[in-house]
């Protein structure tokens, strides 16, 4: 498999699975996204359409796939933010999300769970959710870029 094709499997895996785990938590598992949770998921959905536009369109698969690791990149870039207003690291914004579709709007804002941006809702090693996509999304991104621009021998 050449540089070109494991860059570019990994740019549509790696957000897909990232993806699935944020909304996996989310519906099975109860933690409500806040509004930089879901900042966070934009890029990831771009780089799973770039990353199968790549595969769709081969004359132009390099660039969809080095837009791919940016945008992945651009994700944690917004995690490690979120994760420094959680850890109290710097001011963060003070908005909240909420769920809601029930029809009846007063009834679904009542309902709805009130998420805070700067509250951990969970953590494994003492490090939460927006600090693991930071930490992934960065590194995965920055190994798709190298992989991409890294010269054949």
């Amino acid at each position: 498999m050449t540089r070109l094709a494991t860059a570019r499997l990994f740019a549509l895996l790696l957000p897909t699975a990232l993806m699935a785990g944020a909304l996996g938590s989310q519906y099975i598992g109860g933690l409500y996204p806040c509004e930089m949770c879901h900042w966070q998921r934009w890029p990831h959905y771009a780089a799973i359409v770039l990353a199968l536009l790549a595969f769709a369109v081969a004359s132009a698969a390099r660039p969809l796939t080095i837009l791919a690791g940016i945008a992945i990149i651009a994700s944690g870039a917004i995690g490690a933010f979120h994760a420094g207003v959680e850890y109290g690291w710097w001011e963060g914004l003070t908005q909240c999300s909420s769920i809601g579709g029930s029809g009846d709007v007063l009834a679904d804002i009542m309902s709805a769970p009130l998420v805070r941006c700067d509250e951990v809702q969970w953590q494994l090693f003492g490090i939460s959710l927006a600090g693991w996509n930071a930490i992934i999304s960065l590194a995965g991104g920055a190994t798709i870029l190298a992989l991409c621009l890294k010269r054949a021998k």
